[in-house]
């Protein structure tokens, strides 16, 4: 009981130690588990015993058998579930190829490029080399969301991280149980019937599977036949269901099809799909947080020790300075991103759960086998998991300013609020190359935006997980656009800081619009137009106008003229090389208009004025 109540107070504790130091959890959480694990037992314990002894050893333990490995495979199922729901199709219009690429020619550079090193470097079996090269294919959600939360980039470089950090885990776990089974093939004679089988048959099980339920249970959920407090623990174990099932038919297929089911379900009309991703991203992280402290505590001293030597750094060097970026560079030749680009995304692949938890479980049937060089498999992947990670975590940041993709002005905007004035002002906005992102809690809005290919998310103002949000990396301007004062007035005190470094602004309330000298210094377009008129406008005149401006006196006039006719609103100055500043509060702010700007408005179409 001590045990099991320790490692769920230590792994929070490591996640708040993580969040406060913003790193990658997986750091203090391997730490943890070394610490009361191998370094306890060599160090620490009178005995000799490990503090926390995960294998049941014939005197303690708290999984007998097999137990801890089919833990972790029904974790980590749950954890990639997680993830898959997170990915969204509209957000790989521009680097979709790329992304293809990398979980494709990408992954067969680091399994051919990882397979040579290991074997030259430590003298490996060619079989445990590419089992080895296999397992380090994968990056993984868990380590690279810590990492670019804190980093402004381009939505393309953390999108093209994102993807590949959920897609791969399964393409990984499938090259290592190919390798896995040609190991356990006597003879290696049938390798190549038998490897094409399992191929075949993860393929297929784990799409069938995860497309087939994922289906089934949205519309279970949205046809009312599960009540809605049994929506999350049904959703689990629907997840579970679909993994073991999956893994009955084809062994280790269940991987992918719980990735599968989650991005089915993701970009489907699933309704409460906020409740079950609040539910499943909690439940990562409780899972996230044992898994690594036991698998960091199941390893030995003796197995520490076999990487006491220079071979274990030129191993890791040539992984981190050649494989990855080799990996990289192919598969992103003829597309978008720029070389800095290139050379960031080659600088961030840490490793992550999957990595650690398929090679403890592989690693430990070789060992029984007796397979010679099986005892460096489980010590030289948590070798990279740790050193990737650590590197990425304290590097990821200056090498981004370094190599000139680290944004210095956050031009992106966040919308709160999606309704059709938001709609039409994100669409201009993003039509005049910004980067926009509506966020709102009514579904309908947000479909209505997605439709006209604007970034929205369906979210509440209040959920924690906004700060999280990766899309929202270069996000410098916030805009508050709802018709509740209190949401707005939030919005501002909330995420000012984070969002709003370039300007944060709301729309004002009725009472401020009926006392002009009650002007706020963040109030939005004018101090004539709360959400109702706002909205009366758009209602009546839903398109905006731009009318060249010839002075500051003839902006000054046009100010004038949407301050007396309720049916325009000004929006914003566009300069001559096209750039949009805000309006706020009569626009006093902005003192250097000159001819040949423009004023963006809403409502009806303004004549031609002259100045005098």
């Amino acid at each position: 009981m001590l045990e099991l109540a320790g490692i769920i107070i230590f792994g929070i504790l490591a996640q708040w130690v993580a969040w406060k130091l913003k790193l990658p959890a997986i750091l203090p959480l391997i730490l943890i588990g070394l610490l009361v694990g191998p370094i306890a037992a060599e160090y620490l314990s009178e005995d000799g015993s490990k503090w926390i002894e995960p294998v049941w050893n014939g005197k303690k333990g708290l999984f007998p058998g097999e137990g801890l490995f089919y833990f972790v495979s029904l974790a980590i199922s749950i954890i990639l579930f997680e993830g898959g729901l997170t990915l969204k199709r509209s957000e790989i219009r521009n680097v979709g190829p790329v992304i293809t690429k990398l979980i494709t020619l990408g992954s067969a550079t680091t399994f051919i490029g990882g397979g040579i090193l290991a074997h030259f470097i430590f003298n490996l079996s060619w079989e445990l080399s590419f089992l080895f090269s296999g397992l380090i294919i994968v990056t993984g959600p868990t380590v690279i969301t810590p990492i670019l939360r804190n980093i402004p980039l381009k939505k393309d470089v953390s999108t093209v991280l994102k993807w590949e950090g959920i897609l791969i885990d399964p393409i990984g776990a499938l090259v290592a149980v190919l390798v896995f089974e040609f190991i356990s093939v006597e003879g290696g004679s049938g390798f190549t019937k038998t490897a094409l089988i399992e191929f075949g048959k993860i393929i297929l099980f784990g799409t069938t599977f995860g497309f087939t339920f994922a289906h089934a249970l949205a519309f279970a959920i949205n046809k009312g036949l599960v009540p809605h407090y049994l929506l999350n623990v049904v959703s689990l174990s629907t997840v579970l269901l679909v993994f073991v099932e999956s893994e009955i038919f084809a062994h280790e297929s269940g991987l992918l099809a719980v990735v599968v089911m989650g991005m089915v379900l993701g970009n489907g009309k699933l309704e409460n799909i906020k409740e079950l991703l609040y539910f499943k991203e909690s439940l990562s992280v409780l899972l996230i947080s044992i898994l690594f402290i036991l698998l960091a505590a199941n390893m030995n001293m003796d197995d520490l020790l076999l990487l006491y030597n220079w071979n274990t750094v030129y191993l890791f060097l040539a992984v981190v300075f050649i494989v990855r970026p080799l990996a990289v560079f192919l598969s992103t030749i003829n597309s978008n991103l720029s070389i800095r680009e290139k050379l960031f995304i080659s600088w961030v692949g840490p490793r992550g759960i999957v990595a650690a938890g398929i090679a403890s479980l592989f690693g430990s049937k070789l060992i029984k086998n007796g397979e010679l060089g099986a005892e460096y498999l489980t010590p030289l992947v948590f070798m990279i998991v740790l050193g990737t990670v650590l590197l990425n975590a304290t590097t990821a940041r200056v090498f981004a300013k370094l190599v000139g993709v680290f944004l210095k002005n956050s031009e992106g905007i966040l919308i709160v609020g999606a309704s059709k004035v938001s709609r039409l002002i994100g669409k201009y906005l993003v039509d005049n190359g910004r980067h926009v992102v509506l966020i709102d809690s009514n579904q309908n809005n947000v479909q209505l935006s997605q439709e006209m290919g604007l970034d929205a998310i369906d979210t509440d103002i209040y959920s924690v997980n906004l700060e999280d949000n990766l899309e929202l990396n270069d996000v410098g301007f916030l805009m508050a656009l709802t018709g509740s004062a209190d949401i707005n007035e939030f919005a501002i005190n909330k995420f000012s800081e984070q969002f709003g470094e370039n300007g944060s602004f709301r729309l004002i309330t009725v009472e401020e619009m009926q006392d002009p000298n009650n002007n706020p210094q963040q109030g939005l377009f004018s101090h004539t137009d709360d959400f109702i008129a706002l909205t009366e406008v758009a209602r009546k005149y839903p398109k905006i106008h731009e009318i060249e401006i010839s002075s500051r006196q003839h902006y000054e006039e046009l100010i004038e003229i949407t301050n007396e006719d309720e049916d325009i609103v000004p929006l914003f100055v566009k300069d001559k090389k096209g750039v949009l500043e805000i309006i706020s509060s009569y626009n006093k702010a902005i003192e250097n208009v000159a001819k040949g700007f423009k004023l963006v408005y809403l409502g009806k179409p303004m004549n031609k004025r002259k100045a005098p």
